[in-house]
């Protein structure tokens, strides 16, 4: 049973519908891992034991008597500590919202449960999300799954913590410059950017509403798109067949150029990999891309400073002074600013979208660093300036240009390399996630 730990959540799920696993047996096995795991607190902020339990003896019924609701019926699910959980803290990483209990479900979490899949526990994460390192000093900082002593990746760090350490096959996140994607790429996983509006955010505590995305992380491409349909109450996408012969790609050159040594040398590898399984490659800088990413100052911290400032300011010293300090850089801004930001915007994803509609996909490394040492984080400010911008500065191109996105492992330990493909077109670009995982073997 210990071996379905590792497993993935469409391989317990078959193997539940073959009667192969019981999902009580099942969700006792997590539990038990959970409990006994010298992290369990940094990673979870809450073991929803009782609740799991209930759902896994339900899911277990419904097994008995062939009515499963869907492929992951019976699999235990981690949810990031943003989305509201009725009866259970949601305090989204921050002593800002200590001891806030929300009603009732998120529409996501809703969705899963009606699903018939399993909660298992609630995850810590960066401070209201506003953070790719996951360094968290006011809460909790998960441990990255290769060396303790580098962060884990944000603001989804705890999810990732959690599947990377066998205590949950997949986890739910949320992205809004890259928040799912770098902690599943510091930490060996597959990770889902969905685009902009297509999944429920009803529930979830906010950072950015005009950006923030939600989406999985998970061992591989299918249980991502498993956990997608989840999400959503829909049909998976057929994944079979899927080959990267005549599927080009475009490498955006200077974002490959400009990452450090060792995530630039494990994309290339990817690229040579995926070339040889039959993909064109080309490669490029887009001036789009540069117009898009010219607007960060203008659009990240201006809208999130405008959700968070009374809560900010009524009590800002509870808060980790580097996050207060990202958040007050938006206090400034005019509305001039944040317009012209926005047609901006709009004007180069126009721009992007014709520069590369002859692509299957766009390829860049998933983070431009390796995760950096948390005690340095804490002890240099300037560093920690640095690489918290240098964390997301890849990811950030796909919430900025309104993309869907998915990173995959390198197989060199905390390099990942994402695929980027225009609004809207997930299953395609989970199909040919697959193919690519398929040359990564």
């Amino acid at each position: 049973m210990r071996d379905w730990l590792w497993m993935g959540a469409g391989d317990l799920g078959r193997g539940i519908g073959a009667g192969e696993i019981d999902p009580e047996v099942l969700c006792e096995t997590f539990l038990d891992a959970i409990d006994g795991h010298a992290h369990r607190d940094t990673i979870f902020t809450h073991v929803t034991a009782d609740r799991a339990r209930a759902e896994a003896a339900a899911a277990a019924g419904r097994a008995r008597t062939g009515t499963r609701r869907g492929p992951l019926d019976g699999v235990p699910v981690s949810w990031k500590d943003l989305f509201d959980t009725a009866g259970l803290p949601t305090e989204s990483g921050s002593a800002l919202l200590k001891d806030r209990v929300p009603e009732e479900d998120a529409e996501v979490l809703a969705n899963a449960t009606a699903g018939g899949s399993v909660c298992i526990g609630k995850t810590h994460m960066s401070e209201l999300a506003f953070s790719g390192l996951g360094l968290n000093p006011k809460t909790a900082t998960p441990p990255n799954r290769h060396d303790p002593d580098r962060v884990p990746g944000g603001s989804t760090s705890g999810g990732a913590a959690s599947v990377a350490f066998g205590l949950a096959p997949v986890a739910i996140g949320s992205d809004t410059g890259g928040s799912v994607r770098n902690p599943a790429a510091w930490n060996d996983l597959v990770g889902l950017k969905t685009s902009h509006g297509r999944v429920s955010d009803r529930g979830t505590v906010p950072l950015v509403e005009s950006m923030d995305t939600i989406g999985p992380l998970a061992r591989n491409v299918e249980d991502c798109a498993l956990a997608l349909a989840l999400l959503e109450g829909t049909v998976p996408p057929d994944l079979a067949g899927a080959s990267l012969h005549r599927r080009r790609f475009l490498v955006l050159a200077d974002y490959l150029e400009t990452s450090r040594d060792e995530p630039r040398a494990a994309c290339q590898q990817a690229i040579e990999r995926f070339k040889a399984a039959g993909a064109t490659i080309d490669r490029a800088e887009l001036p789009s891309v540069a117009a898009a990413m010219a607007q960060t100052p203008h659009l990240f911290s201006p809208e999130a400073y405008a959700i968070w400032h009374e809560a900010i300011e009524a009590a800002p010293h509870l808060m980790f002074d580097r996050i207060l300090e990202r958040f007050r850089t938006g206090r400034d801004a005019t509305a001039k600013d944040v317009l012209v930001a926005v047609r901006r915007r709009r004007s180069a994803v126009a721009e992007y979208l014709t520069a590369t509609a002859g692509y299957d996909a766009v390829l860049l490394p998933t983070a431009a660093i390796l995760p950096p040492k948390r005690e340095r984080l804490l002890s240099d400010e300037p560093y920690y300036v640095e690489e918290n911008l240098l964390a997301l500065r890849n990811t950030r191109v796909g919430n900025l240009l309104g993309l869907c996105g998915l990173t995959l492992p390198t197989g060199v330990p905390m390099c990942g390399v994402m695929a980027l493909a225009p609004p809207r077109q997930e299953h395609r670009l989970l199909r040919l996630g697959a193919a690519m995982e398929a040359a990564l073997a």
